[in-house]
């Protein structure tokens, strides 16, 4: 089973694809992030993320994205409206290839790989880079929260 997670943004997308084998073994096939040019208007930052996306999902052609649930705090409300064109691009790439989408909360993510659901970003990165035995330094934060997110869902045999 393929799984790609995802961690949306418009100044960063992280992105990894785990594979778990029959013998229930995970392994990392690809990792990174899309980091549009800040200088784009929104649509152009939305188009490079569905485009680099969607080269992506042929490549690796997963079984199922995991995408990190949204979350704003009430103090920024427009972090939910700006994030909501991000999760959007990406559903429709996602829809498109016929690749279903399942949602996660960051909390219950951390929860899993790390063992503390309040785990810092840099926690997260060095249990993944870990456990898949890649170099943390090769790893963006956002990138290893999208392998996070892959994890998570593979770790529980989830078809």
């Amino acid at each position: 089973m393929r799984v790609m997670g995802i961690d949306p943004g418009l100044k960063a997308t992280g992105y990894g694809v785990v594979e778990r084998g029959l013998d229930r073994r995970v392994r990392a096939l690809e990792a990174g992030t899309i980091e549009p040019n800040p200088r784009n208007p929104l649509a152009g930052k939305l188009v490079k993320i569905h485009q680099h996306l969607g080269d992506i999902l042929d490549r690796q052609k997963p079984d199922v994205v995991v995408l990190e649930k949204l979350y704003a705090h009430y103090a920024h409300p427009m972090t939910a409206v700006v994030m909501g064109h991000a999760r959007g691009v990406i559903c429709l790439v996602c829809a498109q290839r016929g690749v279903a989408v399942i949602e996660e909360s960051p909390k219950r993510v951390r929860k899993a790989v790390v063992g503390n659901g309040n785990a810092s970003k840099e926690q997260t990165r060095r249990v993944v880079a870990n456990y898949l035995k890649i170099d943390p330094a090769s790893l963006t934060l956002d990138a290893s929260d999208a392998l996070a997110l892959a994890l998570a869902h593979a770790g529980r045999g989830n078809p």
